[in-house]
Order: C-alpha cells, then structure tokens, then sequence
C-alpha cells in the first residue's frame, strides 16, 4: 500500500509539472526581436498607472486583466515616452522595450504606437486561472524589420461588411499588422458612395452585389477605427483600368479629356473624405492612351495633400515622380529611390489552405533580410475575381487568418530562408532541421490563438507537421491499385513493377503540391513535374480507437479568383484523383454547382474542402491504410485555368474544427 501511495504521488507531481510546462509555454507571435523570459510573474490585482498616453485603453488593460487602478498599491505599471531607445536598429517608431518583473512593468517607446505594440505584448503575456491574470514575466527589446506590415481587401468586386472589416482590423492589430489597403473600385462597381455624382452607385451601373457600398461616413469611420488601432488605413481608387464601372455610369473613358475632369472631382471627394497620409490610385492592367493621365492625376492628388502609391507593373516612374510602389506578379521590380511594397507572389485568392502558408512563413520579403529606405514592406491580397457570396467562406476559403499570422511574424521578425523559390511549398522531412522546427514552433503558436484568439472566427487550419506521407512514380499501364500496391510493398524505400524499379520518398504536411499552382515559379514536391504523369501517396494511420472522423480531402484547390468549372458529379477533379481508406474507396461529396459555362458571377460552391462540411469517414482501432492516384494529365485543362497538381488530406473532428487527437500518421507504421 505504500509503494501504491508513493508511486500515487509520484504520478500527482509529474502530472502537475507537466502541465505546467505545458502552460509556461510562451505564445508570442510575432516572436520579439530580443527575448528573456523569467519565473517571476506580476499578479494583476489592485495597482498604480502612470502613463502619458493611452490612458483610457490602458485602464481598459488591467480591467481586462481583472484588475483595479489605485494609486495606494504597491504594484506599479509605468509608461514612459523616450527620445530614443539605445540599441533599437531601425524603426524607432513602432518599437519598444518591456520589463515585467513581480511588482513592476515598465513600457518604454518613443511613440503612443510603439506603446500600443508593447501593449499588445503584454496580452500575449497573460495567463489567466479564474478572476486572476499573471503577467508572465520577461525582458523585452523589441521594433519590425519592415515598417509596412499589412492586409488588402478587394470589396470593390466583392462587398464585405463594415462590421466584418472591423473585425479583421481589431483582431490583426493584436499581431502589430499596421496597415489596411481598402481597394474599393472595380470593373464591377464603384463602392464609395459620391454625393456629387450618386449615379456611380446605382444599382444599374453595379454587375456584382448592387446597392451595396460604404457611405462618406462610414468611410470615416473606419479611418477612425483604423487609427484606434494603431493602422494606417490606404484607399484605392483604381485608375484607369478597372473602371468599367466609372465608363458605365458617364460613358467616358477616364483617360479621355471628360473623364479626367470627372475624376478630378470625385478625387476632391475622395481626399476629403479619407484623412490619411495616402491614396493608392492602382495604374496596372491597362493600356495607356494619354501620356498626361498619370502624371497629371499623381499631381492632382499630391497637391491635396496626400502621398501617392501606384502598381508596378504599371505606369514607369522616375524617383520623386511618386511616393511609394506595390509590386505584383514576379515581374514587379523595385527601383532605387522609390519605397516598394512586395505583394508578388502574396496573393491568397491562389493559396490553398496548406501547402502555401509554408513558403509564406518561410520567404523573405523580396528576398530582404529586413526593410530600408527602399523596402517599405509587404501586403497580403484577396482577389475576389470569381464571386464568393459569403463572408465566412471568403475568409476560410482563402486561409485568411493564418496566412496573416505568417506574414505578421516574417514581416515584424525579418529574414526567412528564401523567396519561394528553393523549398517553396515543401516541408523538411528532417524534424531536427533548423527550418522544419521553426515552422512547426509556429504552427504551435498558431494553433493557441485560434483556440484562445481565434475563437468564433473562420480558421480552417490543423496541425499539419504530423502528417508524414511516402510517393511513389506511376505504374504502367495503371493496374489495380489495391493489388498493385499491397502493404508490404509500401514499406519499401523502392520497388519493382513489370520490371521497372521506382523510388519511394517521403513528404511531410496536410496538403502536398507536386506542382504548384504557379509552375515551377514556386517548387512542389517534383523539382520538373512532367504531363500526363501519375503520382500515388500513402500513409498508415494509427487511430487509438474505433471512431468516425472528419476528412478533408481535396485535389484541385479553386482559385477564388477563377471561372473554373466545378467538378462533374461523382468525381473529385478533371483529373481523375481517387482516394481510399482501408481500401474503401472514398467518393466525393455532392457538388452544389452544376454549371457547365465558365463565369466569375456563379458563386464558388462547396469545392473547396475547408469550406464544406467534413466527409464522414470510419477509423478502425490501430492503423488505418490511406492511399491516393493522383494522376495530372495536362497542365492546361479547358475546364480549369490554373491546374493544382496536388492533395489535401488530413482527419479532423466531425464538425471540421480541430485535428483529431491521438492519431499518428506513419508511413512506414512507427511511432517516430
């Protein structure tokens, strides 16, 4: 009984500390520049606040916290606004040094919006049990490596929200993203209200989502929302391309001497409406027939007192001819004198849900250990293209959130290990190598603030750096692939088929791109991907007991920029992909569009798996054989534009929010 009794508490205590090892686990995201963590904590209780800015947000802070400001305690949290801070590289504005020991925090930054960071900080920091909060303790030194860090959204194809917009602002300004591009004209509508010229909202001059627009107001508001947050909001009006709207409603090209007045009233609008530092004014996609429009329309909004940023490729400057650049595509260049934003290869509306968000992580913006006089930053974009009529689907489907929380850590942190361009999509198979345990430390960070942060919002993301696969070269002749591809022969690193010997090699991750969406811009798993090729990948998962679980399975990622056909009934692709569990085929699900016409304006369906409920799926106790044919065929489909070669698949719970625990994926059935 005394052996029971001792071995009893040995249990107790090995259990308390591992879950509080589990709990001591900093979740900071983006990761500090400079970090020194400590055991000793600061108890929110009753304390003192001294602080020359933010006052109201701060006694907002320790109320959050659970606490009380009193000038009689003990306990002090002290703000303090320096010339300088020693030491601090770059960006002296936004950073900001931290001190949390038991009686004391002590902020200081030479700005109210370095404070704002250091707050944000500080909620990351705490660790709440009940009606208490501690404030774990550290020492922190802290600034970006690039001083643009943000989001755009394209309502002027899709209408979003005020209030979903406000939502996407408050929740990444915890993760110190600093700007909101706000693109709000399209060929499909005009979404800024004009009280001079109110025809441009018309429903009638509207082909997608008519009477819906933001008012002058509104528009003000969220400035002032913006703000709040310590964000820089930038308005685009997109000229003079995409703007079908503006053509439809005065029947006059903008580059034409009519148009141009016309503009001109509606940028007066424009400006005094928006009171921030700059106004985008797009220049891409477009076929330039007066050599005056774009430098007399950049001097029309500079001399109302707003700085000018413009698309590259697009109109040719010259430094001091404008304020800023945004580059798109990869043949977007930076120029020497003139500050550039990298958005090439940051377009969401491609991504799919997994395989991308590993070379976000990884790259380097344009390819920059950090920003400079001539590297502003990067931004993150949703092209809504083809019509994606809800909200939550818009912000699933494109990953949204958790893409933002990459590039808010690699643009806050700096450096990375490449530009997509070596590793791309792929994860190391090595989980000892520098770059595999990175990413998985901040798919763990991740995967906290969406159960602690995230909580209510879209964030269709699991852990993914368990999922080991094997692929193996196609069979001749294809074969039966049950028969074909027995266990036995998968636990090989190579075998041998009507006399032709193939090599089997790992892959880790939810979704694996063999090609990815962009060619070979981007590397997938196959370095020269070839046509009319076929691909099979197969893993053994142990489940530790007889369940229904969720699937997500998908071969062809819809691009929600795209007019892709949907797949025919009873077929997952264009390609013919199959998959099966324990050799039980498994069938795709019914597909809510049927269309047979390619167009933008039919809404994207159910195509997309992380947007449709999970497929229902049997798990038997042990290991459970997975094993998918992933043939390509042509990598230019009459039905699909820009062909995935690729597969997601990974079992979550049944209501598609979470991975499902306990489960191992091995391909050679180990527990390593």
């Amino acid at each position: 009984m005394k052996h029971k009794l001792i071995l009893f508490v040995y249990f107790i205590i090995n259990l308390y500390t591992i879950s509080v090892v589990k709990a001591g686990d900093y979740h900071l995201l983006p990761q500090p520049q400079k970090f020194t963590p400590s055991h000793i904590n600061f108890r929110v209780n009753k304390l003192q606040l001294s602080t020359p800015v933010l006052q109201q947000e701060w006694e907002v802070f320790v109320s959050e916290m659970g606490g009380t400001v009193s000038p009689e305690a003990t306990a002090v949290i002290e703000v303090k606004l320096l010339p300088s801070l020693p030491g601090i590289p770059m960006n002296q504005d936004e950073a900001y040094r931290l001190s949390v020991t038991k009686k004391r925090i002590t902020v200081e930054a030479v700005t109210e919006r370095g404070v704002y960071w250091a707050m944000q900080t500080l909620r990351q920091l705490a660790e709440k049990s009940g009606a208490r909060t501690a404030i774990r303790g550290a020492e922190i030194t802290d600034w970006p490596a690039f001083r643009v860090r943000g989001f755009m959204q394209d309502v002027g194809r899709s209408y979003i929200s005020l209030e979903e917009l406000k939502r996407e602002i408050t929740v990444l300004a915890k993760f110190k993203i600093n700007v909101f591009h706000w693109h709000l004209t399209e060929n499909q509508s005009w979404r800024l209200e004009s009280k001079i010229f109110p025809m441009l909202n018309d429903s009638v001059n509207t082909t997608r989502m008519p009477g819906k627009y933001y008012t002058l107001e509104e528009a003000k508001e969220l400035v002032a929302f913006c703000k709040q947050h310590h964000m820089t909001l930038i308005p685009e009006i997109d000229i003079p391309g995409h703007s079908a709207a503006f053509v439809r409603t005065f029947r006059h090209d903008m580059q034409s001497p009519e148009g141009m007045k016309i503009l001109k009233l509606l940028l007066d609008e424009v400006c005094e409406t928006f009171d921030v530092p700059y106004l985008h004014i797009g220049t891409d996609e477009v076929q330039f027939t007066n050599p005056r429009f774009v430098p007399e329309m950049v001097s029309y909004v500079r001399s109302k007192g707003k700085k000018v940023i413009s698309w590259n490729p697009g109109w040719h400057y010259k430094p001091g001819e404008i304020d800023m650049t945004q580059l798109w595509s990869y043949r977007g260049k930076a120029q020497e004198g003139i500050p550039a934003i990298d958005s090439r290869f940051h377009y969401l509306n491609h991504f799919d849900t997994f395989g991308d968000i590993v070379a976000l992580y990884n790259s380097r913006v344009y390819n920059q250990e950090q920003g400079s006089d001539d590297l502003a930053g990067t931004i993150l974009a949703i092209w809504n293209d083809r019509l994606v009529d809800s909200e939550w689907d818009l912000i699933a489907g494109n990953n949204f959130y958790p893409n933002m929380l990459a590039i808010a850590e690699r643009a806050w942190r700096g450096g990375g290990t490449e530009y997509f361009d070596k590793n791309g999509t792929i994860l190391p198979t090595d989980t000892q190598s520098p770059q595999f345990k990175e990413f998985a430390d901040f798919e763990r960070r991740l995967l906290w603030h969406k159960e602690h942060t995230f909580a209510g919002y879209p964030f269709a993301y699991v852990r993914q750096t368990n999922v080991k696969w094997n692929i193996t070269d196609a069979f001749p002749n294809g074969g039966d692939l049950i028969k074909a591809f027995p266990p036995e022969e998968s636990l090989q690193d190579s075998y041998t088929y009507d006399g032709n010997t193939y090599r089997v090699r790992p892959a880790t991750g939810a979704g694996i791109y063999l090609r990815h969406v962009w060619g070979t811009f981007v590397p997938g798993f196959y370095k020269e991907p070839k046509e009319n090729h076929t691909a099979y990948a197969y893993t053994y998962v142990y489940s530790p007991k007889e369940q229904t679980a969720g699937l997500w399975a998908e071969f062809q990622n819809y691009s929600r920029s795209e007019p892709d056909l949907p797949p025919l009934q009873g077929k997952w692709d264009y390609k013919e992909s199959r998959i099966w569990i324990n050799e039980e085929e498994i069938l795709p699900p019914v597909w809510t569009a049927t269309h047979r016409t390619k167009s933008n304006e039919i809404a994207l369906g159910n195509e997309n798996c992380v947007v449709r409920p999970p497929l229902e799926v049997h798990l038997k106790k042990g290991w459970n054989k997975v094993f998918i044919k992933l043939p390509v065929g042509k990598f230019v489909s009459p039905e699909v534009r820009l062909v995935k070669w690729m597969f997601t698949a990974v079992f979550v719970t049944p209501d598609g929010q979470k991975a499902l625990d306990g489960l191992v994926y091995s391909p050679d059935k180990t527990w390593k």
